[in-house]
């Protein structure tokens, strides 16, 4: 029930962004606006009737098309969105696994929603192996920030959206796609080390205490 208040909240922000324009100048046609009205009550229906086949659409266009896009983009410094990119290890081949998220930082705290809850391959990475990086601003320059991540499907996800975005426009923008395009999304908590070395991202006695940590520091 909450993921589908949220689905009807995103799908009316999303409709108001879709007819603006043509409110604006109706000279531009009605083709852009159904078209995109047409897709975006898709989304929200097919999460109620069938999400697990809204779920492999939606990954495999995100893996396909826009993840690589966005990296790309990301690579020669132009990031319109305000995302980060989420390094893991990969569970099974130890590589790492390279992962464009929204960016819901507040100090040396990160929060994700991964939209496709722990269906979503960076997850389960998480949850095998909870060191990850993060490329993040850093001043006027992005540079990988160490980190310890955190799954927490107890969270309330549109409660944790709100404090994140906190009328952020491109945190708003993030986090209506989030929910247009998700399944069962969960709150992801990195802890961010910026004072460690990638180094010592093995150093298991400093994992362990950051992530003793974690908890506190996010008030949970």
């Amino acid at each position: 029930m909450t993921q589908l208040r949220g689905s009807w909240a995103a799908l009316t922000g999303a409709l108001a962004l879709s007819w603006g324009p043509y409110v604006i100048d109706p000279t531009g046609g009605l083709w852009a606006p159904l078209a995109q009205t047409v897709v975006f009550v898709g989304l929200v229906v097919a999460a109620v009737v069938c999400p697990r086949a809204k779920l492999r659409l939606v990954r495999t266009v995100q893996r396909r098309a826009l993840n690589p896009l966005v990296r790309a983009l990301y690579g020669v410094g132009v990031n319109p969105l305000g995302l980060v990119v989420l390094e893991t290890r990969g569970r099974r081949t130890g590589c790492p696994r390279r992962t464009p998220v929204g960016n819901g930082r507040t100090g040396n705290d990160l929060w994700v929603i991964a939209e496709h809850g722990v269906q979503a391959q960076y997850v389960r990475n998480v949850l095998a192996d909870p060191r990850v990086r993060v490329r993040i601003r850093c001043g006027l320059r992005y540079r990988w920030v160490a980190g310890i991540a955190t799954v927490l499907p107890d969270d309330d996800v549109l409660a944790r959206q709100r404090a994140v975005v906190a009328w952020h426009p491109l945190r708003l923008f993030n986090a209506m796609n989030v929910r247009l395009l998700g399944v069962e999304p969960v709150s992801v908590h990195i802890a961010l080390l910026p004072g460690v070395d990638d180094s010592d991202r093995t150093n298991d006695q400093h994992v362990r205490r950051a992530i003793d940590n974690t908890a506190v520091r996010a008030g949970l």
